[in-house]
């Protein structure tokens, strides 16, 4: 992932009902929600619903699939790990986080 979708995607998530949205979304799984039940569990009035979506979406955070008459939105787990990717790229020195973790010193700051 590189620096202008990282800054995408965390400018997408960094509003409380967008979060709320991409964190039940992952929750549910690659079978996603209709928007009517994102609104249902969140509480979230359609019309701004369609406005976090978009965004959420415009972000690469989301896919969206026709079933019937409904859309369904799922979170686009590709590009929630390629952030986590990015964010922990340089974790710890250089040293893999799988280390890190056994080697709990590797990541204390000096």
């Amino acid at each position: 992932m590189d620096t202008k979708a990282t800054l995408a995607a965390l400018s997408a998530l960094s509003q409380g009902s967008r979060l709320a949205i991409f964190r039940l979304l992952v929750q549910v799984g690659p079978a996603g929600l209709a928007a009517s039940r994102i609104a249902e569990h969140l509480d979230v009035q359609p019309s701004a619903l369609s406005f976090h979506l978009k965004e959420l979406s415009h972000a690469d955070l989301l896919s969206s699939r026709q079933d019937g008459r409904f859309v369904i939105y799922s979170a686009n787990i590709a590009t929630m790990n390629g952030l986590v990717g990015f964010l922990t790229e340089n974790c710890c020195g250089g040293v893999p986080c799988d280390a890190a973790v056994a080697n709990a010193d590797a990541c204390k700051a000096p």
